[in-house]
């Protein structure tokens, strides 16, 4: 026998469209994220002591901490104003 459904089936939700905020990352992603210069990222040392200056807006989850993309963006090209060497 030949069985077929007649109900509607709904596609699953793509697992970006079940999180709060698709675009969190790792510092490891936000320095591989492009919205640094190719080849100037800055290291995971400086990223870590702009988070803990709260220079570059975040967000803790336990003691994980994860960063918006877009708020990180928007934030160095208006805000965050890092001195000139020599």
């Amino acid at each position: 026998m030949n069985s077929t459904s007649t109900a509607p089936t709904t596609p699953a939700p793509a697992p970006a469209q079940t999180r709060a905020h698709p675009a969190l990352t790792d510092i490891n992603g936000l320095r591989l994220s492009g919205i640094f210069p190719q080849g100037r990222e800055p290291s995971v040392r400086t990223l870590r002591e702009w988070t803990r200056t709260r220079r570059i807006p975040h967000h803790r989850v336990g003691h994980f901490v994860y960063y918006d993309l877009a708020e990180v963006s928007a934030h160095i090209r208006t805000r965050l104003l890092v001195p000139a060497r020599g």
